[in-house]
């Protein structure tokens, strides 16, 4: 009798619950509708990048990213990660045994890099010559060591030896391509002058790699970034970065974890198989798609060649600064050898709202170049050529470009 009851209370159960269903599926209780944008394709416009970046992507590297999905541990996976780890050490010319891809952009690879150097209390002395110095102070501050992070704004070799042998940092923080002021930076002796000090060198080459000489093992650097989207033509989100065995024993030493647990390298490191443990375990789950398309900027750029590179930017480089100069067109920075083969900065035209010249250019020729950026901002152009990007044609194109819009914007008598 007992159970005729259970039985009969469970088909009433039941059908309360259809009538329910039914009702929801009616009258739908949900207060936000599908949104029309999103019930159709949206048209992504086929651009020029000439910016700062990111740069155009070559159909290879598309292609490369759109192959079926694996899994962030898969055996096939993993060996993409060590050709990846790979194709870093030849582009950063090192044999570093700790050598990856962050996941994320390169301000992703600035803080891993800071993060996992320095600890509260310890100092850190930071060359600020353009937007990415100031950056790397404020990252450097929210460990807590406010006090402990110095800035030189000096180039000159004697000025960083003051200020290394007077406030004695564990790390010295430079940017080899400052793309906000389209100014390279000389590296050679800075490594041996660090290491006098017991100071570990960090640089950022984001803008810079590729597309101008850099060899990270026989200038002493011991902390290097970059970014995917500049030079090497990928997508932005993946950050190669490499630390010397110097750099190693100082982090894998620390008295504290890293503020980060996303960026600590002692997981990251296991991730990316540099720690010669014999199972990686898992930490994150890494941009697969990414790392295929990280992987075929690599295999482009060894099968370019790397000095072919940085001759071939340099060259296109010069042949724009002349285009410039012929055109009446100041260049931002004055002295040869200290322009930035990948961004140019262009004194702004007299007269003329940049905002108006880069709008015109780009409703008009599709063409994207950028104003300043930091300590540049309202005083020049940036015009990037990188990696697929850094050609003559392309030159030719920009020229014109330009060319037209000052012909076409307003230009200020007063």
């Amino acid at each position: 009798m007992l159970i005729k009851q259970l039985l009969s209370l469970l088909s009433c159960t039941l059908t309360i619950a259809s009538v329910c269903l039914c009702r929801c599926s009616i009258m739908s209780s949900l207060s936000v509708l599908p949104p029309e944008c999103l019930l159709q394709p949206f048209p992504v416009p086929q651009r020029l990048m000439l910016g700062p970046g990111p740069s155009n992507v070559p159909a290879r590297i598309i292609a490369a990213g759109a192959q079926p999905m694996l899994g962030h541990l898969h055996a096939e996976t993993i060996e993409i990660m060590n050709q990846v780890k790979s194709g870093i050490q030849y582009a950063f010319q090192t044999r570093n045994r700790v050598t990856l891809a962050v996941s994320g952009p390169g301000h992703a690879a600035m803080e891993c890099a800071i993060f996992n150097s320095l600890e509260p209390g310890e100092s850190i002395l930071i060359a600020v010559n353009g937007i990415w110095g100031e950056r790397a102070a404020e990252i450097a501050e929210r460990i807590g060591t406010d006090s402990n992070v110095r800035t030189v704004a000096k180039p000159e070799a004697e000025d960083k030896l003051d200020k290394l042998d007077k406030y004695r940092p564990v790390v010295f923080f430079l940017t080899h391509g400052e793309s906000s002021t389209g100014v390279v930076h000389p590296i050679d002796g800075i490594g041996d002058l660090c290491h006098k000090y017991n100071c570990l060198f960090l640089v950022d080459s984001v803008a810079a790699l590729g597309g101008t000489p850099i060899c990270m093992d026989e200038q002493g650097i011991d902390i290097m970034y970059t970014g995917s989207q500049k030079v090497l033509n990928a997508p932005p989100g993946t950050a190669p970065i490499s630390f010397s065995e110097r750099a190693c024993q100082k982090i894998f030493n620390r008295r504290t974890k890293p503020i980060s647990y996303f960026l600590d390298m002692s997981w990251l490191a296991n991730y990316w198989g540099c720690d010669d443990k014999p199972v990686r375990a898992y930490h994150h789950t890494g941009p697969v798609s990414s790392f295929y398309g990280l992987r075929e900027s690599l295999a482009i750029l060894a099968e370019t060649g790397l000095e072919n590179s940085w001759k071939r930017h340099k060259e296109v480089a010069e042949y724009f600064h002349k285009g410039l100069e012929e055109m009446g067109l100041k260049l931002f920075v004055q002295e040869k050898k200290a322009r930035l083969p990948t961004v140019t900065t262009i004194v702004a035209p007299p007269g003329y709202d940049w905002r108006e010249i880069t709008g015109y250019i780009m409703k008009t020729f599709n063409i994207e170049i950028s104003g300043g950026l930091g300590p540049s901002a309202g005083m020049v152009l940036r015009v990037g050529l990188m990696g697929c990007n850094s050609s003559k044609a392309n030159v030719d194109k920009v020229l014109e470009a330009l060319a037209d819009a000052l012909k076409h914007c307003h230009k200020s008598r007063v």
